[in-house]
Formats: C-alpha cells, sequence, structure tokens
C-alpha cells in the first residue's frame, strides 16, 4: 500500500518561505509525475505544480516564479520550494501523482501565510 507523508508546512509572514517535503513509500516512485496539491478552506483541491520522472515541470500561473518543484528519487521524496509567499497560498498542501487514479491522501501539511 502506498503511503505519502507531507511535512514542513507552518505559519509564516507574507514574503517569507517554506519548504514542504513528501516521502513516498510503497511505490515506484521514480516512475510517477508527481504534483503538489492544496486545499483552501470553503475550495475545492487544486493542483499548483507537478513534476514529471525525468524532471520537466507545470506551474500554475498564480504560483509560477515563486514556487519550485523538485524531486529525489533516490529518496522517494518530492519537495516544494514556496517563496514571496502570500495569504492567498494558505491552504493544506498534498502530494499525490498525476493520474486518473490517486494513491490514498496523506494528512496534508497545513501552510499559512498572515498579512
Amino acid at each position: 500500500q502506498v503511503q505519502l507523508v507531507e511535512s514542513g508546512g507552518g505559519l509564516v509572514q507574507a514574503g517569507g518561505s517554506l519548504r514542504l517535503s513528501c516521502a513516498a513509500s510503497g511505490t515506484i516512485f521514480s516512475i510517477n509525475r508527481m504534483g503538489w496539491y492544496r486545499q483552501a478552506p470553503g475550495k475545492q483541491r487544486e493542483l499548483v505544480t507537478d513534476i514529471t520522472s525525468g524532471g520537466s515541470t507545470n506551474y500554475a500561473d498564480s504560483v509560477k516564479g515563486r514556487f519550485t518543484i523538485s524531486r529525489d528519487n533516490a529518496k522517494n521524496t518530492v519537495y516544494l520550494q514556496m517563496n514571496m509567499l502570500k495569504p492567498e497560498d494558505t491552504a493544506v498542501y498534498y502530494c499525490n501523482r498525476v493520474s486518473n487514479y490517486f494513491y490514498s491522501w496523506g494528512q496534508g501539511t497545513q501552510v499559512t501565510v498572515s498579512s
């Protein structure tokens, strides 16, 4: 069974930075296109960025130029470096593969950006 464990969230002031990590177990991690998703209160979960097995990346317009996704296949881990954070980035952040079939969702990590 695949397990995803997100960490690294916290409370930060606007303009600050955080680095999130997502450790995966129970899967051949390296072949998966992995993404970071977020869900703000009262809103649907959205994909904000993803990275292919080969390292190609995509970003939602709302985070382009501020967030950077990366992965370490040897460690089965995907990272999200978030800079210049804004209050509208406040959400629970999750990782999962980008597919029609998701793995079971982890608990996520809360990111709160104060103005």
